[in-house]
């Protein structure tokens, strides 16, 4: 079983959101249907970029990290092309 990482891009203002699933798909589908309060408002979303561990422990590190500011610097960097 994989365990993803992943970053959605709002269509509507742009905003980034950071998030954590074993199902990948399904949990994008409910970001998209509004069945997340936190992502509800910012419909719709695009997947930007996600990363697949084999440890549930290393992911949730990871979703961590990329939520700092460290973190949010290395999005930055590693998708600047895309963001720009």
């Amino acid at each position: 079983m994989f365990f993803y990482v992943y970053i959605l891009l709002s269509l509507k203002n742009g905003s980034l959101y950071i998030g954590f699933t074993t199902d990948l798909r399904k949990r994008f589908k409910q970001h998209n249907n509004g069945e997340s309060e936190a992502t509800k408002s910012f419909r719709p979303y695009t997947l930007i970029h996600y990363e697949a561990f084999l440890s549930e422990k290393d992911a949730k590190n990871r979703e961590e990290y990329l939520k700092s500011g460290y973190g949010r610097r290395t999005i930055k960097k590693l998708l600047q092309n895309y963001l720009k």
